[in-house]
């Protein structure tokens, strides 16, 4: 097993790195020939529809399913009470794979059909009549948490719970809790000669990803359940499955097949669950594809916030005491986080050097759709929430927003949000570099202001493993069970192997395996895979360059680790010897009987906390013209200044960049998932407004290079790291632009002239 020190570095992969910009499942895609979980069909598959409960908390009185069993092409109707109390999630298992008693949210599923078509599946929803109570509904998070609030479950202790320890919470409508702490809160404050307070809310968001949720799931005739589905960590799916239906994990394979997006929001699986009962109701395959009203009805989105920032500050400007209160509003279930505090992601990080930070995050149930993980979770809500209160504290100390940050900003030996001790911060830089590229605090004409916000993210880790392959032509093959999201995976690990090979890009083929197949995955998440995966496989790597020098120093006649691998081939120390690849390759294949020789790499990611290796700082400036009649408003100008360590995939790696920017001014301007008392009013994409091409404004990227990052030859993450700050920088701009503080996302012409108009 590698570790970072003994990852190789060479003097310049990036150049070999820009040698080739072929993708590995680029054809496969543009050709059609790719594979999606809607693709696949089998003999005898049945396709599988579901009945959503139409209340947002109503007990179940009967459900009537006589007309619909009695329809010609229907196999299969299920309830809840017909499969007894089943419960999925990702790490808590409280939604219900069938609605037993009642229901939470509108949307959650009530019935099960299976039949020999979608008309006929759809009808036979149609046909169920289902009798409901309705209860009083819980909408709001704060009246959630009062003393004398409905309870929405009664009896967490019956639900599953995928980690040792079961957290205990004061609150029984508590979803998750944490709270995290360094310095002394009290006397932080107590030595502050201001303090501010302030309070800032985010609305939902919809992953807005091009495929829908599908799967299919068969059972044969050894009693293994096969599952193909859009589901981003097939490993853990297993375990979900085995844990919801109390079979052995070893009972259950899930098949490779690429996703057409999913920003996050794909590591929880919902069809899944009751695909299964009905294919063993049935004996047959069984099949669904959702459409998109049920993608965005029922489905994990980003959670809702309400963030209460508290900065003390000194005299002179520095920030000495800063206290968050997130209150995030979990929806119905839990079952989309994975983490053990069942939030909405990690503890966020603050790119300064506060000596005194608290960050207090509760999630609550309420009767709304159910909130997941969705790119950079729980940073959206955070730096939004904390940047818009830096910028309104430096304004009202009468000093510039950006030398306010630079004020404050971290350096070598402060602490960050988790008491670690911040190695090689670049904050500073990546003001220094927006200052410089913005034209900040040149003169803007009437109307016009820049905003800048800055944030820190850090990269993902944990473990994986996967195989690597000696053919005997002396080609190399990498199985793995990751996922092929979009992020380019199998592109990487190809390229990752070349290098440390010496061998040509075409030689090298990455492919992905079932989970009966390969080594285990975690899955795609966290802005690790570069970085685990890559460690996996240059685990695999010095495996077999220490066979090959091996054999190679036998070929040579020369005693053992003589020979050395040295451009794709092995070369003793003198130069006078000279091994091919192939011809090595050919000798430890017949050493081994003639067969493929097959290496597992693994490798455990765990953080040298504070390593600037493991934090990406990045900011924005962004420059605005706001209409104050009307509150329209232009994105004139967009700089985005960002760590990155050596470029692998350098047109993936643009597209990451540019991707995380295109979500971050979706969630900034122009999305939200509009609840009214737990139904959603926006449930076509036509209403949510996704930005596209034309809402794209000048968008000027600076990058802050090294080869310090954890993944292979100093790769960093690149996918979560620049969504969450635009937000706040564009809200910070059309304060400058205006005079309008708006304390809510998205900013909007409505929002901007009812502030311009004093009717907020």
């Amino acid at each position: 097993m590698t570790s970072i020190a003994d990852r190789p570095r060479i003097a310049s992969p990036a150049d070999r790195f820009r040698e080739d910009e072929f993708r590995v499942d680029g054809t496969l895609k543009t050709s059609g020939q790719a594979k999606y979980a809607a693709d696949f069909a089998m003999p005898g598959m049945l396709w599988a529809d579901f009945l959503p409960g139409t209340m947002a908390h109503a007990k179940i009185v009967s459900i009537d399913t006589a007309a619909a069993r009695a329809m010609p092409g229907v196999h299969a109707v299920l309830t809840g009470r017909d499969i007894g109390e089943h419960y999925f999630g990702r790490r808590l298992c409280d939604w219900p794979v069938l609605s037993i008693d009642r229901v939470r949210f509108i949307g959650e599923f009530v019935a099960a059909v299976a039949a020999e078509t979608p008309q006929i599946a759809a009808a036979a929803v149609a046909a169920i009549t289902v009798e409901y109570v309705e209860l009083p509904g819980l909408f709001d998070p704060d009246v959630a948490l009062l003393p004398d609030a409905i309870v929405l479950h009664e009896h967490p202790e019956k639900y599953p719970f995928m980690f040792p320890k079961r957290p205990q919470h004061p609150h029984p409508n508590i979803q998750g809790y944490a709270k995290a702490t360094i310095g002394d809160m009290d006397a932080g404050f107590a030595q502050a000669a201001r303090i501010f307070e302030s309070t800032w809310t985010t609305p939902r968001y919809h992953g807005g990803y091009i495929e829908p949720r599908a799967t299919m799931v068969w059972i044969d005739e050894n009693g293994i359940v096969h599952v193909m589905s859009t589901n981003k960590s097939p490993f853990s799916l297993c375990e979900q499955l085995a844990t919801t239906t109390g079979l052995p994990k070893e009972k259950f394979v899930v098949h490779p097949c690429f996703i057409g997006g999913e920003f996050g929001a794909k590591g929880l699986s919902v069809e899944e669950f009751p695909c299964y009962y009905l294919a063993a109701a049935t004996g047959r395959p069984v099949k669904f594809v959702r459409n998109y009203l049920d993608d965005i009805r029922s489905t994990s989105v980003r959670h809702a916030s309400k963030i209460t920032v508290r900065t003390g500050v000194t005299s002179g400007g520095k920030m000495i005491a800063l206290s968050v209160k997130a209150l995030f509003d979990g929806g119905a279930y839990g079952a989309g986080k994975v983490i053990p505090t069942i939030l909405p992601g990690g503890e966020s990080k603050f790119p300064y050097g506060i000596p005194n930070q608290c960050l207090e995050r509760t999630c609550v149930y309420t009767n709304s759709i159910p909130g997941g993980f969705m790119r950079a979770p729980g940073d959206i809500q955070c730096v939004f929430a904390t940047e818009s209160a830096i910028d309104l504290v430096a304004r009202e100390l009468g000093i510039d927003p950006l030398e306010f940050r630079m004020l404050n900003a971290a350096r070598e030996g402060e602490v960050d949000m988790e008491g670690h001790t911040y190695l090689g911060p670049r904050g500073p830089e990546v003001l220094e570099v927006l200052k410089h590229e913005s034209g900040w605090g040149t003169p803007l004409g009437a109307g016009r202001g820049r905003g800048v916000a800055l944030a820190v993210r850090h990269i993902g880790v944990g473990k994986s493993s996967l195989n690597l392959v000696l053919r005997p032509s002396g080609d190399i093959e990498i199985h793995t069970g990751t996922t092929e999201q979009g992020m380019g995976i199998l592109t990487v690990l190809n390229r990752v192997v070349s290098v440390d090979l010496g061998l040509d890009f075409a030689r090298v083929r990455a492919s992905r395996g079932g989970t009966d197949a390969v080594p285990w995955d975690p899955g795609v998440g966290a802005s690790r895979v570069t970085n685990i995966l890559g460690g996996a496989v240059l685990d695999a790597t010095r495996q077999l360059r220490d066979d090959l020098e091996a054999v190679a120093s036998d070929l040579a006649l020369r005693p053992r680790g003589a020979m050395k691998m040295h451009g794709g081939a092995f070369v003793s120390a003198d130069g006078a010897v000279h091994i091919s690849w192939d011809a090595a390759a050919e000798a430890l294949v017949a050493a081994r009987g003639g067969e493929p020789v097959t290496y597992t790499g693994t490798y455990d990611g765990q953080p040298h906390h504070g390593s600037p290796q493991y934090n990406n700082f990045n900011g924005y400036v962004v420059d605005v013209t706001v209409d104050r009649e009307t509150g329209a408003f232009k994105i004139e100008d967009v700089f985005l200044c960002v760590e990155t360590g050596t470029i692998i995939n350098p047109i993936a790696h643009r597209g990451q960049i540019d991707g995380g920017f295109v979500m971050g001014l979706g969630h900034a301007a122009t999305e939200e998932l509009i609840v009214e008392e737990g139904r959603i009013a926006n449930l076509t994409f036509a209403d949510y407004k996704l930005p596209c091409q034309k809402d794209m404004p000048p968008f000027h990227v600076h990058l802050l290079e090294s080869n310090l990052g954890p993944g292979p030859f100093g790769a960093r993450a690149v996918g979560e790291v620049n969504t969450s700050a635009f937000g706040p920088a564009l809200a910070n701009a059309v304060h400058a632009a205006c005079g309008v503080r708006l304390t809510q996302l998205p900013v909007t012409a409505e929002r901007i002239y009812a502030a311009l108009q004093g009717l907020t």
